[in-house]
């Protein structure tokens, strides 16, 4: 576990291979399944979704295949669902969100990604720029649902771009390789320090809030490049979060879910003030209108 610290402290980010046994996995699988059939077409969508992106109304029509290409990522998947919400503290997950994180341990955001064939990536960015904490301890918790590679769209982080401890800017992303969110540019570091992390599935990546990363379009033939995501935090920090307006940015979000130790807060009470909506691909040249 020392070393496995060091290593998050020296390049922002672990990889524990294999952490989920192929039973879970599918089990999480055959949930995405039914969560994009039974509930998408009721969730909300993003300002920023193309016509193209929008569920179709003949759901119970679609194969499988059909069904999932209309779906990039659904935003909060552990409040509709049992499954995904006993994996934000998955005895798996809690002894290394404790090592990096602290004794106590708050998650605010769960996020399913369904990354199809010809699906976009992301641009490269830092997390704790979307969810700002005030003491740094914004934590990544990337769980591969497939094999990921580079063919299909893996993640690809830039070791070590946490320690400064800057956020850089953002703007409204230049490729079409990746989808609408925000890109981060001017930050110091060339393409060739970029390195790829290709995982099989059940494996996990732990990475600092502050770290540069990114992803790249689904090139492969046919093969999905599905993850869950989750952010934790050191539950003593309060979470200024607004996550797009919802929030007054004054309070401290408590929409959370304690995942281990005790909540120096609880008085406070928990709120259950976030909804579920489904994130669709985006046009490069929209961008989202409160980045401030």
């Amino acid at each position: 576990m020392k070393k496995l610290c060091k290593s998050y402290q020296d390049n922002g980010f672990v990889v524990i291979p294999n952490l989920f046994n192929e039973s879970k996995i599918n089990e999480l699988l055959a949930e995405t399944l039914r969560l994009c059939r039974e509930e998408g077409s009721k969730l909300p969508k993003t300002h920023l979704l193309t016509n193209k992106s929008h569920p179709p109304s003949n759901i119970d029509e679609m194969s499988d295949d059909e069904l999932l290409s209309h779906f990039l990522a659904l935003h909060f998947p552990h409040k509709m669902s049992p499954s995904f919400r006993s994996m934000l503290d998955a005895p798996e997950l809690v002894p290394y969100l404790a090592m990096l994180i602290g004794p106590n341990v708050k998650c605010m955001q769960s996020m399913l990604f369904v990354k199809k064939s010809g699906k976009p990536g992301q641009a490269w960015h830092q997390d704790e720029h979307f969810i700002p904490t005030r003491d740094r301890s914004l934590t990544g918790v990337w769980i591969a649902l497939d094999d990921a590679t580079i063919e299909n769209g893996c993640l690809w982080i830039i070791p070590g771009s946490h320690k400064a401890g800057v956020l850089y800017p953002v703007r409204s992303p230049v490729s079409k390789e990746y989808d609408g969110a925000p890109e981060a540019f001017n930050y110091p570091y060339s393409p060739d320090e970029a390195l790829p992390v290709e995982v099989s599935k059940g494996s996990v990546v732990f990475f600092h809030g502050y770290l540069l990363h990114s992803s790249l379009k689904n090139r492969s033939k046919e093969q999905y490049r599905r993850a869950l995501v989750h952010h934790y935090m050191s539950a003593e920090s309060l979470l200024p979060w607004d996550c797009g307006g919802q929030i007054p940015t004054t309070r401290d979000n408590r929409d959370i879910v304690m995942v281990c130790g005790r909540d120096p807060y609880n008085w406070k009470g928990i709120e259950d003030v976030l909804k579920p909506y489904i994130r669709g691909e985006r046009e490069p040249t929209q961008i989202i209108e409160n980045l401030g």
